[in-house]
């Protein structure tokens, strides 16, 4: 059986939550649990660059606790503590044992295990509130690091008639896969991938993932969007924006909205 280190940080306020969950994400953590002060990242034991995690607390300052534990019911872990979340009218996210959502136009059952992105964090409830202003009538869209499989959900619901969803991590990729079968979806290929090259030119391109990867793929998602195709990013920082839009502007996009949610950035960018 697989085991996992898991690294407790207490009495913090969300502000440090959310900079914590930007950093290990970035280092190979794929699992968070967020509580009213406290933060637990999850990462397998033989991902772990204890040299690299040290570095990036460092300059934090703030005080942690490690475990190994072994890989456990992620169902019940997440059954204990997951709460429905709920986009103005528009979309509900919820796990098969919630009630139903009332008023709102599309419901997505999820079982997230460790995966990231339930909607409880700002990156993916801004990536689904905007999803909203976009046209996935018959679209052909690439959902780039798809975590729990969330979002390309939503776009089958939203008319998109082809979906390419890939991550480089396989737990996601079995979650993903579980989240699609529930929600009855036809259009969503799901790839384990560790290369955005797709090889195919997408309408919409959804990236949800961390600055460094979205700096280090720019100039590919770029080549792979149609002209006028629109690209939306978030898994970024406030702080993240200036160089994120002077790299888009290099690569040929053009920056058309922006929004902030919880320290977070959401940017929507067109391919000229």
């Amino acid at each position: 059986m697989n085991k996992y280190v898991q690294v407790e940080f207490k009495n913090i306020s969300s502000n440090q939550s959310d900079i914590l969950v930007a950093l290990l994400n970035e280092i190979g953590f794929n699992g968070f649990e967020e509580e009213k002060s406290n933060l637990k990242a999850f990462i397998p034991e033989a991902n772990f660059d204890k040299p690299a995690f040290e570095k990036n607390i460092e300059l934090l300052q703030i005080s942690f606790s490690e475990t190994l534990i072994e890989e456990t019911n992620w169902n019940q872990v997440w059954e204990s503590s997951f709460e429905p979340v709920v986009v103005d009218d528009f979309v509900a996210v919820r796990a098969d044992f919630h009630e139903p959502v009332r008023n709102v136009k599309y419901e997505i059952i999820i079982t997230p295990k460790m995966s990231f992105g339930t909607g409880h964090h700002a990156t993916t409830y801004m990536m689904m509130q905007q999803m909203r202003e976009a046209n996935f009538n018959e679209k052909i869209v690439f959902d780039f690091g798809t975590g729990t499989g969330v979002l390309a959900i939503l776009a089958e619901k939203l008319g998109a008639k082809e979906i390419n969803a890939i991550d480089n991590d396989e737990w996601c990729i079995e979650n993903a896969n579980e989240n699609i079968r529930r929600n009855n979806c036809r259009a969503i290929e799901l790839q384990h991938a560790n290369s955005a090259d797709m090889k195919k030119r997408f309408d919409i391109i959804l990236a949800n993932i961390n600055k460094n990867i979205i700096l280090e793929n720019l100039e590919l998602l770029q080549k792979q969007l149609i002209p006028g195709g629109i690209l939306l990013l978030s898994g970024l920082l406030s702080g993240d924006e200036k160089e994120i839009v002077s790299k888009c502007n290099k690569f040929g996009f053009k920056c058309d909205n922006r929004i902030e949610r919880h320290n977070w950035l959401f940017i929507k960018a067109s391919r000229l």
